[in-house]
């Protein structure tokens, strides 16, 4: 079985970064001996937080520039690390750093990397702080300021792609499901709106995520603060949170702000995997609503007429893989005891890895509804199914004076009678009509047919084409949607 792509990246990651037994990890201080060479590469995590660079020096930075501010360190040590912290960032931009096992993770590697470049001065970057308080930050980092606004962009995107799309066959009859049999006629703008909906929301848990998610854990130390006199507010400012944490212990042992934005991705992933199974249904032949672009399909190996709806297919595969990168955290933080424990260097796998597939996922399946060819003929023959009308019988009864309970039994004895003899109800005559209820007269004939249908369901939220034509203009101001009118011909 052939590797997936991530996995064949970390391994290739892993080999790159060798155990440097010549520099020492920082973290043996109290302990004699080397640790085992398996220890090393169990316990690394540079493979995986490496990407989190630019987060840890911007950090690092703000935290240099706030220890000069207070004399905590010399104006001039603090000058010198913050030039050199830039130029280490440069370095890794280049692709210039060298990663090795033994350095355990991107801190480590940022510090030492300083040491290089300005000597003894790069040792006082670490005063008061810790990897704890470190990493924490950079995760907030990365999750408010990367993750979300990514994310965001990509929801939106495919959101853009549906409204672009409905507006584009505003009246196009559609047949609406229920358990995936025919039920009622629809709009199928009306339709695509109702992902945008449930996409909407996505974006509001991904904003309140990110909301609680806004605050600075730098100045918690390893689980006890410090006693040096620190200005956590500053580096909060500086780096772009709108306030600090209120509890060291906290700061350094919650995860809950990845597993709040694992759930939002894995929430978003099972919406998405529904208009992802649509798609593929409806591109089948038996249904063939839809036909997917060539360049969102895949051949077959041994049958030349196959068009495979690969992209939607691995969508809707997706959301188990982010569904399981929640479960993983959930799993990992369970049980685990105040402050920190190792067990969290495994919260960002799963997160960055849910994050990539969600982000992924939703721009590929923005491409596939804007190069959607609809098939409203095909659309229209199925809404011409005579049983979509059945409600609408059943309603006009009820206007007549007839109990819905007893409409209800009336219009089911005449799909029963239709099933039985092979017709539909426009093909009754009104003589049967009045057989099955007193009330049915030829004016109920006007029910059957689905655009009368969906004009009559005029209320707030309804398929209702001008409540439909309402809600396009809404999501277009909404989404800054352009529309494009076509020129009239000159008469």
């Amino acid at each position: 079985m052939a590797k997936s792509k991530s996995t064949a990246q970390r391994g290739a990651r892993r080999a790159a970064a060798k155990p440097a037994p010549e520099t020492g990890a920082v973290s043996r201080a109290a302990l004699a001996g080397a640790a085992d060479p398996l220890l090393v590469r169990f316990n690394a995590s540079i493979d995986v937080d490496r990407r989190l660079y630019r987060h840890d020096v911007r950090a690092s930075r703000a935290h240099a520039r706030m220890l000069g501010a207070r004399g905590i360190i010399s104006a001039a040590d603090a000058e010198a690390i913050d030039r050199g912290l830039a130029e280490v960032e440069k370095q890794i931009d280049r692709g210039e750093m060298e990663w090795n096992l033994d350095l355990e993770d991107i801190h480590t590697h940022v510090e030492r990397a300083l040491q290089k470049r300005i000597g003894g001065a790069a040792g006082r970057l670490h005063t008061a702080r810790s990897r704890n308080d470190q990493v924490a930050t950079d995760l907030k980092l990365y999750l408010t300021q990367e993750a979300v606004p990514r994310l965001s962009t990509s929801v939106r995107g495919l959101m853009k792609a549906l409204v672009t799309k409905a507006r584009a066959h505003e009246g196009a009859l559609l047949p609406g499901y229920t358990h995936l049999q025919r039920a009622q006629p629809m709009l199928f703008a009306h339709h695509l709106l109702a992902y945008v909906e449930s996409f909407s929301r996505d974006l509001g848990r991904l904003e309140s995520a990110r909301a609680r998610a806004d605050e600075c854990p730098l100045g918690a130390g390893a689980l006890a603060a410090t006693p040096f006199p620190i200005d956590r507010e500053r580096v909060a400012r500086e780096l772009g949170f709108g306030r600090v944490t209120r509890n060291s212990i906290d700061a350094v042992a919650s995860r809950d702000a990845p597993l709040e934005m694992l759930s939002a991705c894995a929430i978003a992933m099972v919406q998405l995997s529904r208009l992802a199974e649509e798609l593929v249904l409806w591109s089948a032949a038996e249904f063939q609503f839809v036909e997917l672009s060539d360049a969102y399909c895949t051949g077959s190996s041994i049958m030349p007429h196959k068009r495979n709806p690969d992209a939607a297919e691995l969508a809707r595969a997706k959301a188990g893989r982010v569904v399981g990168d929640l479960v993983s955290l959930l799993t990992t933080v369970k049980g685990l005891p105040l402050a920190y424990d190792k067990d969290l260097q495994e919260d960002k796998e799963p997160l960055f890895d849910a994050v990539d597939s969600t982000a992924d996922a939703f721009d590929v399946m923005a491409g596939v509804v804007l190069t959607l060819r609809v098939r409203t003929d095909r659309m229209l023959a199925a809404v011409s199914d005579g049983f979509l009308f059945s409600t609408d019988l059943a309603d006009w009864l009820v206007e007549a004076g007839v109990p819905f309970r007893e409409a209800h039994r009336a219009v089911g004895a005449l799909v029963q009678e239709c099933l039985r003899t092979g017709r539909k109800p426009a093909d009754l005559s009104e003589e049967e009509l009045k057989a099955l209820h007193p009330k049915f007269d030829e004016s109920a004939r006007a029910r059957l047919d689905a655009r009368d249908s969906l004009r009559r369901r005029d209320v707030v939220g309804g398929p209702a084409p001008s409540r439909v034509a309402a809600e396009l203009s809404r999501w277009e101001k909404e989404l800054n949607l352009v529309r494009r009118v076509k020129p009239r011909r000159p008469r």
